[in-house]
């Protein structure tokens, strides 16, 4: 093994036994125990991520990374905003019927108590999130909406609002708080989030 892939083996071991040890202990959860279960040292913990907090920004950027992957696959080609936004209503409801469903919504919970405990470690966090909705942005500018196409910037503003309603949404589902979020639902809820952002034109139904 290269020493590279020994640094990437180790790295991975580490983000697996966080997620775990954070889920279960919130900002409890101590760098040793982390280091034991992934078969390492605590000098392993900073040499690769700084610090505790490096750790759990990692963590962040780990889960979410590939979240948006799955995303993007999920649009369809050429959809228009509705279309997009549709789409990706749908693949986030499926996904909360998965059995790592409620593990993931115990670690959202878990990251930002920690977040609020410790404002160094909010505001990284906050940068992370923000990288990556970015990515959501993306999917959404330049979509087909009535007679144009959705900017940059209110394709960001789109995006805030989208992930503010499927977090809050996915959270009450998981924890049986919103037993009619059906993926009809939640696709009718997010299309007309969409059109509330985007107003049809004054006199458009004249």
């Amino acid at each position: 093994m290269t020493r590279a892939e020994s640094k990437e083996r180790n790295r991975r071991a580490l983000l697996d036994a966080a997620g775990e040890l954070v889920a279960r202990d919130g900002h409890r959860a101590r760098l040793d125990e982390i280091a034991e279960r992934a078969g390492l040292t605590t000098g392993a913990v900073y040499s690769l991520f700084g610090s505790k907090s490096g750790l759990v920004i990692a963590l962040v950027a780990d889960r979410l990374g590939p979240y948006y992957e799955e995303l993007g696959r999920a649009v369809p080609d050429g959809a228009d905003l509705l279309g997009a936004v549709d789409a990706l209503a749908r693949h986030h409801r499926r996904g909360w019927d998965a059995p790592e469903a409620r593990a993931a919504v115990v670690l959202q919970i878990t990251l930002l108590d920690m977040a609020l405990r410790d404002a160094a470690l909010g505001e990284r966090l906050a940068v992370a999130v923000r990288e990556q909705d970015a990515h959501l942005a993306a999917l959404l500018t330049g979509r087909r909406h009535r007679d144009g196409t959705v900017t940059k910037e209110r394709a960001r503003q789109l995006a805030l609002a989208l992930r503010a309603l499927l977090v809050g949404l996915g959270q009450g589902v998981v924890l049986g708080l919103a037993p009619g979020a059906d993926e009809e639902h939640v696709a009718a809820a997010a299309r007309a989030l969409a059109g509330a952002a985007f107003p049809e034109p004054a006199g458009a139904r004249d």
